[in-house]
C-alpha cells in the first residue's frame, strides 16, 4: 500500500510539468504584451524595451519556460508583474478563501446529494422520485455563473437579504456555495440513486429483509455501505472540480480567492501568478484523487487485500 501511494505521488510530477507547459504555452502564444499592459498605451518604446528586458520577455520561449521551472523547483514561483510581490505569498493569503468555498460546497453536495439520491431510490417510480429526477436534470443543466447572477438580482438587489460581493460575513458564502455546488449535487444525486437501486436488488439485501432487519438499518449498514465506492469517486472528482470551478464563481461574486486572482492575472498577462495559481489547483486536484484511492482501501477490504498481496508478490520475487 505504501509503495502504491509513493508511485501515485511520483506520478504527480509529470502531471504538473504537463500542466505548466500547456499553460505557459497558451500565455506565450495569445496576443498581448505584459509590458504595454503594465506601462499603459502612452509608454515610450524605450521604456517598453527596458521592461521587457527586465522581465525576460525578449528571451526565447523555451528559455523562459525552463528558467521559470528551475525557479519553481527551488521554491521560487516568481514575482507578480502587477503587485511586485512574491506570488507564493499572495497564493497563501487567497487559498484559504478558495478552500473554504470548496469545502462548504462539497459538504453541501455530499450531504444533500446522498440523502436525496437514497430517497429517490427508495421511492422509485413514485411522485417523490419524479420530482427529484426533474430537479436533478434542471440543476445539472443550469450554468453556475448564470445561477449566481440570477441569485444576485433576486436576493441581493431585490430582496436585499444577502450581500452581492465580498466576504463581510457568513452570509457572503451562501450564494457562491449554492451556485458552485448545485451541478455537482445533481450529479452525485443521480449516481447515488442508480447505485442504490442496483444494490438494493442484490440477494443479501433480500435476505436481510426476510430476516426482519429494520429498513433504515438495512439501507444504511448494508445497501449504502456497499454502494459507496462509485459515490466516493464522484465526491473526490467533484471536489477537485469545485476547486477549479471556483475560478468563475469567485469572479461573479468578487471573492478574494485564487480563482479571482487567476482571472485578473490573465487579463494583465501576469504570467507568474497564472502559472502558480493553475499549478497549485492542479496539485490539489491530484492530491484529492490520491485521497480517494486511499479511501477505497479503507472502505473495501478487497481493495486493501489486492494492494497488500501485490506488495507481497513483489517482495517474494525479489
Amino acid at each position: 500500500m505504501k509503495k502504491y501511494i509513493l508511485k501515485r505521488i511520483l506520478l504527480i510530477i509529470p502531471i504538473l510539468l504537463g500542466v505548466s507547459f500547456i499553460v505557459f504555452s497558451i500565455l506565450s502564444l495569445t496576443p498581448g504584451d505584459p509590458a504595454r499592459l503594465m506601462l499603459g498605451v502612452g509608454a515610450s518604446e524605450e521604456a517598453l524595451n527596458g521592461l521587457r528586458e527586465e522581465l525576460g520577455l525578449n528571451r526565447p520561449f523555451l528559455t523562459r519556460y525552463f528558467d521559470y521551472m528551475a525557479g519553481v523547483f527551488h521554491g521560487d514561483f516568481g514575482i507578480s508583474y502587477r503587485t511586485k510581490l512574491p506570488v507564493f505569498e499572495e497564493i497563501s493569503v487567497r487559498f484559504p478563501v478558495t478552500l473554504r468555498l470548496a469545502l462548504l460546497a462539497i459538504g453541501m453536495v455530499t450531504v444533500f446529494g446522498i440523502l436525496l439520491g437514497v430517497l429517490a431510490a427508495v421511492k422509485q417510480h413514485k411522485i417523490t422520485d419524479y420530482i427529484l429526477s426533474v430537479f436533478a436534470m434542471l440543476a445539472a443543466s443550469v450554468p453556475g455563473f448564470w445561477l449566481g447572477l440570477m441569485m444576485t438580482l433576486l436576493f441581493a438587489l431585490q430582496l436585499k437579504w444577502l450581500p452581492s460581493y465580498g466576504l463581510d460575513s457568513w452570509k457572503s458564502y451562501v450564494m457562491p456555495v449554492i451556485a458552485l455546488s448545485l451541478p455537482s449535487l445533481a450529479e452525485l444525486m443521480r449516481m447515488t440513486r442508480s447505485t442504490m437501486l442496483e444494490t438494493i436488488r442484490q440477494d443479501y439485501v433480500r435476505t436481510a429483509r426476510s430476516k426482519g432487519v429494520m429498513e433504515r438499518r438495512m439501507l444504511l449498514r448494508h445497501a449504502l455501505k456497499n454502494a459507496l465506492m462509485p459515490i466516493i469517486t464522484v465526491i473526490g472528482s467533484n471536489f477537485g472540480s469545485l476547486l477549479g470551478g471556483a475560478v468563475v464563481i469567485e469572479t461573479v461574486f468578487s471573492l478574494p480567492g485564487i480563482g479571482n486572482m487567476i482571472v485578473t492575472s490573465i487579463r494583465t498577462k501576469d504570467v507568474p501568478q497564472v502559472m502558480a495559481g493553475t499549478m497549485f489547483i492542479a496539485l490539489m486536484f491530484c492530491l484529492v484523487l490520491l485521497v480517494v484511492d486511499v479511501a477505497y482501501a479503507l472502505i473495501d477490504p478487497r481493495v486493501r487485500t489486492r494492494y497488500e498481496s501485490g506488495g507481497k508478490k513483489e517482495a517474494t520475487r525479489a
